[in-house]
């Protein structure tokens, strides 16, 4: 039971802990026969609620390794539609200077994920795709101070998880705890366990002050 109570622990700790990374974000890419169209946001992580652009860039690859060139009135005769859940609009997109890139504003009213759907002639060639894009997030991801109570939350998760372990440790110290008779292996392993256990707790304090 012991063992199981660490692992958990260390569980926990890891839940917290990870608001440390830095998440990334990528556009998405197709291809379609000789092109290559990749589609995303402007800004992210986009936010609902602000202002935004669904950016496009049409490609064409060179022979030699990292050279591509800008597709053109790439939208003369192709049609766009941002798309999420059952509704969908079709969107007018506007020309970067930097050749074959584009983009649209928009402001995503929902959180969730975004399709944009292209469809028509692309100089030539026919083209039917639904490219998914960055999911919209909440202002939680961007609001200052915090307006929800999820700090309040994860503090009490903290203290319950420390005190469970404060417990454990007393339980085994005092012998009420018992482990196998092996030369003192289980009892190191569980000293051990409980070792990481009170680290990822450490851990997740960290990442929850550096969130603050």
């Amino acid at each position: 039971m012991i063992i199981v109570k660490i692992l958990l622990f260390v569980f926990i700790g890891l839940l917290f802990s990870i608001g440390m990374i830095v998440p990334s974000f990528a556009h998405t890419t197709v291809h379609v026969e000789q092109y290559e169209i990749e589609a995303g946001w402007g800004i992210e992580p986009p936010v609902v609620g602000i202002r935004n652009d669904l950016v496009l860039k049409i490609i064409e690859r060179g022979e030699n390794e990292g050279s591509f060139t800008g597709i053109t009135s790439a939208f003369k005769n192709v049609d766009a539609t941002v798309m999420f859940g059952g509704a969908s609009k079709k969107i007018d997109i506007n020309s970067d200077p930097k050749p074959g890139y584009y983009f649209s504003p928009i402001i995503p009213t929902k959180t969730g994920t975004y399709m944009v759907e292209l469809k028509g002639d692309l100089h030539g060639t026919l083209i039917d795709i639904k490219i998914p894009v960055e999911d919209v997030e909440s202002t939680a991801v961007l609001d200052f101070p915090p307006t929800s109570g999820g700090g309040d939350t994860d503090i009490a998760a903290l203290k319950n998880a420390i005190s469970s372990l404060q417990q454990d440790v007393s339980k085994l110290n005092s012998g009420e705890t018992k482990v196998a008779s092996d030369g003192g292996v289980s009892y190191d392993f569980a000293i051990f366990g409980l070792s990481i256990a009170g680290a990822a707790i450490i851990l997740a304090i960290i990442a929850l002050v550096k969130r603050k």
